[in-house]
């Protein structure tokens, strides 16, 4: 394969030396073959050449593109070579591009390496992961590699036998706006600082969209931030077409493709968000590129509801709730009922983690403008209690707010993901179906193509060991959309909002609180394209 580039880009620039005798008869089918074979570099060195094969080009690259691959190669250097050299095996112009690696590579020099291959005009994130899901482009093989936690550091030898990695996916997709908008770490305890964030954000759409929101949103927090208020504040302001996704515990770093921000450090940032925003100047002949998301729940409630009675925080890191049944007036030994709980478990030879889903009262606004009161549903993990208090995970609890326990459920999760493959079936219908309606019998066989590829983000505690069977988490995608790019990442955190129509809950009641943080989920973002009518 890598003969047959170095071959044709030869050709090209053989045949770029012979303009000047003859070669400006050959036919535009042709030279439209030759070019599309050319690796992304050879292709922008030939849409250099004049005016026509610029041209040519720029038909090639009509449509919007999405290019992934994965390494597990345990040299750094390596890894990034394999992935760049895949992604960019085909033509392609880089508009952004997400990068996740395991916390063996150096962050760094992994963003250093990629900025290099790809250059610093456009937006970059490079995350460490808990796992990474993705098409080895080399053995042809997907792959769902998750690491545990192990003692050996970045500085470690290369040829140590530890778990190592990388997916890349990178993105063409002109129509679209493509911004980083980072959400700065304040001084002292602030709510400012969020409210901005969301609002730079709008103005960011604004300013360079006739849309008032984005299309979609991929995220990265910080580990050491709390996402679930910074979550809930965008989930309010955002129109329910709005599709946010991305990892809330992770350890990242990012350029913006401006030039002016390159931060090699990650302790001055809570996030930063990746904002897709149609764009005002869409490129004419250009059709539009949609965002579509569903997920794969996990938990599964049970008991009865209980409200929080008092609350005690400890630091930022976990709280102390005593709890009476909603209704009552006494206080629920909770001790005990975590010892029953246990006992239950192992009676059923069951392991399962504990979760209270936290029902909250919002303001969110609807698609008219208007601030309307709202509900979110926030989890919590539970550590342990004793006596009269449960001990969870986190803080932002208060008294009166209601709560149900969660368990994690292996058949749940596996039956979910039937459902988000069945939503992306009837998807993948109407795209179709959508993309015959707009198209002629006689048009290019690539625009028919519904879908650009997908991201997926699915919970590290999830996977193999989780289902028993390996793929379950990535096979909702990649069997609807077997030839589409696909990269992944497994996190502590799936963030994944959207139309309740595609994440399996219109079947809830509309007074239902709403999730965005999700815990033993998988999340599945869709990029697909609707080129434009035969009339345009």
């Amino acid at each position: 394969m890598r003969f047959a580039y170095r071959s044709t880009t030869q050709m090209a620039k053989q045949l770029s030396g012979r303009m000047m005798c003859g070669f400006s008869l050959v036919t535009e089918e042709i030279m439209q073959n030759i070019l599309s074979r050319l690796p992304a570099l050879a292709f922008a060195y030939a849409a250099c050449v004049n005016k026509r094969w610029y041209k040519i080009c720029s038909q090639i690259l009509k449509r919007p593109k999405l290019a992934s691959a994965l390494s597990l190669n345990p040299s750094l250097h390596d890894a990034v070579e394999e992935v760049i050299e895949q992604v960019l095996s085909e033509p392609i112009r880089p508009h952004f591009a997400i990068a996740c690696i395991s916390k063996e590579f150096n962050l760094e020099l992994t963003h250093g390496l990629i900025i290099k291959k790809l250059g610093s005009s456009i937006p970059i994130i490079t995350n460490i992961a808990s796992g990474i899901i993705g098409v080895d482009g080399i053995a042809d093989e997907l792959y769902e590699e998750k690491w545990e936690t192990t003692t050996a550091g970045p500085n470690s030898q290369e040829s140590d036998t530890v778990d190592r990695g990388l997916v890349l996916l990178v993105g063409f997709l002109p129509g679209l706006k493509i911004g980083t908008i980072p959400l700065l770490r304040p001084m002292q305890e602030s709510n400012t600082l969020v409210d901005k964030f969301v609002m730079d954000i709008l103005h960011y759409t604004s300013a360079v969209s006739d849309s008032p929101a984005p299309t979609g949103i991929i995220i990265f927090g910080d580990k050491t931030t709390d996402m679930k208020p910074i979550v809930s504040k965008m989930d309010c302001a955002m129109p329910e077409e709005t599709v946010i996704v991305g990892d809330a515990s992770a350890d990242f770093i990012f350029r913006n493709g401006d030039n002016s921000l390159n931060h090699p450090h990650t302790c001055y940032f809570q996030a930063v968000a990746l904002v897709f925003a149609r764009d005002r100047y869409k490129p004419e002949g250009i059709g539009e590129i949609q965002f579509q998301v569903t997920m794969s729940k996990g938990v599964m409630p049970f008991g009865p509801t209980l409200e929080a009675a008092s609350v005690l925080q400890k630091d930022s890191e976990c709280s102390w709730i005593s709890a009476k049944l909603k209704g009552q007036n006494g206080i629920v030994a909770a001790g005990e009922i975590l010892n029953d709980l246990k006992q239950q478990f192992r009676d059923a030879n069951k392991s399962a983690d504990i979760y209270i889903g936290v029902t909250k009262e919002t303001i969110s606004t609807n698609d008219s403008g208007i601030w309307t009161p709202g509900r979110c549903l926030d989890f919590y993990e539970v550590r342990g209690g004793g006596g009269r208090y449960f001990n969870v995970n986190g803080v932002g609890i208060q008294p009166g707010d209601s709560f149900l326990f969660y368990q994690s459920d292996s058949e749940t999760a596996s039956s979910t993901c039937d459902h988000a493959f069945n939503k992306l079936l009837a998807l993948k219908a109407e795209l179709k179906s959508k993309n015959y309606l707009h198209l002629s019998n006689f048009a290019d066989k690539d625009d028919k193509k519904e879908v650009l590829g997908g991201l997926i983000f699915s919970c590290y505690r999830r996977g193999k060991s989780f289902f028993g069977d390996p793929f379950v988490d990535s096979y909702p995608f990649c069997d609807s959309f077997p030839t589409a790019p696909v990269a992944g990442l497994f996190c502590r955190g799936e963030i994944g909002r959207g139309p309740k129509s595609l994440m399996n809950e219109e079947y809830e009641d509309v007074n239902s609180p709403r999730c965005c943080l999700h815990v033993y989920s998988t999340i599945y973002l869709v990029m697909s394209y609707l080129p434009p009518s035969v009339e345009n």
